[in-house]
């Protein structure tokens, strides 16, 4: 898989795509990095910890999170994803559900539209990602956590934002797929999507696991979101023995040593 101007063999490895929230208000690391110069100190500091792809965010999603305009949010992120293409040549992912985000993101230079409603928000969404000819990562969601099977239903989401990306011309090899922890899930269905990753591998796409910091380790751990790191590393080791390509996260340096520990061994599986 291509993203930007560097290939991600997804069939062999797992990759870390570092968090920048360039936002006053997300969960976790809200109001750290919301300047392009603060920003662009944190995507080196990323590089350099081993970061594969960074994932910039402008409008929180956690709960209870105030919504942006499409102008607001372009505000924050378009001077950071052009600072950032400025000066490194890693491949930049845009976090956004918003069509008019995302087109000019694309201009401004990222490589990889990631958007947490898979195509199913925004009606243009779609046409912009396949006009721009990036990489799109499609994540499940859903208004309310109400389901019949669990697993079923999931699949089938995800299956029509797969249908919405054919119907606009998206190529099939540009994109991933993200289980969506933390999004329209209860506590227990987020074990369950972790423990049955496999089930993502259905489609035949690259899957992204995006875990850190989220409640779930929260709430098993008993810990604020400043003390789940280790929670996360497990999470990460769960995602790459389960075959995901990318692992989500905040804290890269801690992350690149797991992933790499849990892939040298998943390499020694016996083969069928």
């Amino acid at each position: 898989m291509r993203i930007g101007n560097r290939e991600f063999d997804t069939k062999n490895y797992t990759y870390i795509m570092g968090i920048l929230n360039v936002t006053p208000d997300s969960f976790s690391d809200g109001g750290k990095f919301n300047s392009p110069d603060k920003a662009l100190l944190r995507a080196q500091e990323m590089i350099v910890q081993g970061a594969d792809i960074i994932d910039i965010g402008g409008e929180s999603t956690r709960p209870g999170f105030t919504p942006l305009t499409a102008q607001e949010e372009m505000d924050r992120v378009l001077p950071v994803i052009e600072v950032i293409r400025k000066e490194f040549d890693i491949p930049i992912s845009l976090d956004t559900s918003k069509a008019a985000v995302a087109r000019e993101g694309i201009k401004a230079g990222a490589d990889l539209i990631n958007d947490i409603w898979g195509l199913r928000r925004d009606p243009d969404m779609a046409k912009v990602i396949a006009d721009g000819g990036v990489c799109c990562c499609l994540m499940h969601n859903r208004e309310q956590s109400e389901y019949g099977d669990f697993e079923k239903d999931v699949l089938k989401d995800l299956e029509h934002s797969l249908d919405i990306a054919a119907e606009a011309g998206i190529d099939y090899s540009k994109i991933i797929l993200d289980p969506g922890i933390g999004f329209a899930k209860t506590y227990e269905q987020n074990l369950w999507m972790m423990a049955n990753l496999e089930c993502m591998h259905t489609f035949g796409l690259p899957v992204l696991l995006a875990a850190s910091r989220k409640s779930v380790i929260g709430l098993t751990l008993d810990l604020e979101k400043e003390k789940r790191l280790e929670g996360t590393l497990a999470t990460s080791v769960v995602g790459v023995m389960k075959g995901c390509s990318f692992v989500r996260v905040h804290d890269i340096e801690e992350n690149v040593r797991a992933v790499k520990m849990a892939l040298t061994i998943r390499r020694e599986q016996k083969k069928d």
